[in-house]
C-alpha cells in the first residue's frame, strides 16, 4: 500500500494529514472517499520541502505520495519537472485539474500507483521526497530502499514523518506500525553512497499544526547520494 501525504494541501500536510476529528483512512477507497468529500488541504507545500528545496537547482523531482499535489505544484513552479505519484485516483484528478489552471501541466506527470509495489527508475531524480507516508507496508524497509535508489547521483532524499510515542496522543497511534523516524529511513541507506545525511526531530510549523490540529513534531531525514 502507499501512504498519505502531505500537510500542506494536503500538505497531502502528505504525503499527511488528517484533520483533527479524521480517522486515519489506509485503504484506496478510505483516501478516495476522504479526497472526494471535499478539497482536503490547503495548497501549500509542506514547510520542510520548503525549508530544503528552495536553495536547489531545479531538475527532476519524485513526489511520493503527492495526494492533490500541493509539493508538487510547487516545485512545478519554480522550474522542476515533477512525478506526482500517489494511490488515490481522486487526489491525483485533482491536482491535475489545479496543475491546469496554474499552467503547469506539463510540468507534472500524474502517476496512479501503490508505493508498496512499485518500483521507480534508479538514479532517475534530483529531488525524492516524501512527506506523512501513513500505511501498512508489506515491507517498509524495501519501499524507502526504492525510493532512495530513485535519486540521482548528487541528489537529494528528503522524508518527513510524524514522531511517535506516548507522549503524542495524536490520530495515527492505532497505526504505530505505520510510523517511521528518520533513524529507520537512514539504516537502509548504505554510507558508501550517501553524504551529508541529517535525522532530526523539528517542531512542527505553527501554522500546519493550527490547521490540522496536530502539534507532533516531525522526524525529518535529508541525505544526498555522491
Amino acid at each position: 500500500m502507499s501512504g498519505h501525504q502531505h500537510d500542506a494541501q494536503h500538505q497531502h500536510d502528505a504525503q499527511h494529514r488528517h484533520g483533527a476529528q479524521r480517522e486515519p483512512a489506509i485503504t484506496r477507497a478510505g483516501y478516495d472517499e476522504l479526497y472526494r468529500s471535499a478539497p482536503v488541504w490547503t495548497g501549500r507545500p509542506n514547510g520542510r520541502l520548503v525549508a530544503e528545496a528552495t536553495d536547489l537547482a531545479p531538475g527532476t523531482a519524485l513526489d511520493a505520495g503527492a495526494g492533490e499535489g500541493g509539493d508538487a505544484l510547487w516545485l512545478a513552479a519554480r522550474g522542476w519537472r515533477v512525478t506526482a505519484v500517489d494511490y488515490s485516483e481522486v487526489a491525483l484528478k485533482r491536482g491535475a485539474a489545479q496543475a491546469a489552471e496554474l499552467g503547469l501541466a506539463d510540468r507534472v506527470e500524474w502517476r496512479h500507483e501503490d508505493l508498496d509495489t512499485w518500483r521507480p527508475p534508479e538514479r532517475a531524480f534530483d529531488l525524492v521526497t516524501a512527506h506523512y507516508l501513513h500505511a501498512t507496508w508489506t515491507d517498509r524497509e524495501a519501499m524507502f530502499h526504492r525510493l532512495a535508489a530513485a535519486v540521482a547521483p548528487g541528489g537529494t532524499l528528503l522524508v518527513v514523518g510524524h514522531q511517535h510515542g506516548e507522549a503524542w496522543g495524536h490520530g495515527h497511534a492505532h497505526e504505530a506500525g505505520a510510523l517511521y523516524t528518520a533513524e529507520d529511513v537512514a539504516a537502509v541507506l548504505d554510507p558508501a553512497d550517501w553524504v551529508d545525511v541529517s535525522t532530526e526531530t523539528r517542531d512542527r510549523d505553527p501554522g500546519a499544526a493550527h490547521r490540522t490540529g496536530n502539534p507532533v513534531p516531525d522526524t525529518v531525514l535529508v541525505a544526498r547520494r555522491r
